[in-house]
């Protein structure tokens, strides 16, 4: 069984809302990536998505677009980031990574190369930002690979676009709680949950909601209808000036436990 599928299965059991922190890889300190990796689950991620730094990050707001740019800067590329998760694999067999970032990069390395040397890392899944339905017969080589194919649907999405979507995900399905970029607005729970619920009677995987939760109380809020909740811009921001691979891990771990302690009692 794919680790995603497994962790899910595991956190329905407890019941407990899935984590899901996304980190920018090789930022603030490409030598940080795997320890913040490490402090992020000890401090309560159930899933990671670690992000593939890109020079045109469309859906992201100026953390994570300068993030990317930090990463890009150092270098960090592909070859990199499948290091880093091999290394964290030594240490850690069980937690999902889910790779988010958009097609360029992947379609530069090589789909097939890509998807094959992901799997070997020990990658879980894929989130392909600007690949839509449409066009996901492109990346059928990382289904081939036994790579999970994680969709995203928003607000704005279509009805025939939304059935397409809850027929084809895989791992999981990460709903864009608003029109716009990460980091972008306030979230309102109130307004979306309906939608989620809608979308959970309708999918055969877990349903994510991220883009706006940046603390314990939106965290919270949306747990009571989610079955996963993802943060990034406010754990990018938090790192953006660790100066050293202690200052990032302790920041990562000490961000994240209270949102974990907050899911825990929701």
């Amino acid at each position: 069984m794919n680790r995603i599928a497994a962790r899910f299965d595991q956190l329905r059991a407890t019941p407990r809302t899935a984590l899901i922190p996304f980190l920018t890889a090789g930022d603030p300190l490409p030598d940080a990536t795997v320890d913040v990796m490490h402090a992020l689950v000890q401090g309560g991620a159930d899933l990671i998505e670690l992000g593939m730094p890109f020079s045109d990050p469309m859906a992201d707001g100026p953390v994570i677009q300068h993030a990317d740019e930090r990463a890009l800067r150092n270098k960090v590329g592909i070859a990199d980031i499948l290091g880093w998760v091999r290394a964290f694999r030594a240490r850690d067999a069980d937690t999902p990574i889910v790779l988010m970032g958009y097609l360029n990069p992947i379609a530069i390395h090589g789909i097939e190369g890509f998807a094959r040397e992901a799997a070997e890392a020990g990658v879980d899944g894929v989130l392909v930002v600007d690949c839509p339905i449409e066009e996901d017969a492109a990346l059928q080589p990382l289904r081939e690979a036994g790579l999970q194919r994680i969709l995203l649907v928003a607000p704005t999405t279509s009805d025939a676009r939304l059935a397409r979507a809850v027929e084809a995900a895989e791992g999981y399905l990460y709903y864009v709680s608003f029109a716009g970029i990460t980091g972008a607005a306030k979230l309102s729970a109130q307004d979306i949950a309906q939608r989620v619920e809608d979308l959970r009677g309708r999918a055969k995987v877990p349903v994510a909601v991220g883009f706006g939760i940046k603390d314990a109380a939106s965290a919270k809020a949306v747990a009571a209808f989610a079955d996963a909740v993802v943060i990034g811009s406010a754990l990018v921001a938090t790192l953006a000036t660790a100066a050293t691979p202690e200052q990032a891990c302790g920041r990562a771990s000490t961000f994240l436990a209270p949102i974990r302690a907050a899911l825990d009692k929701s």
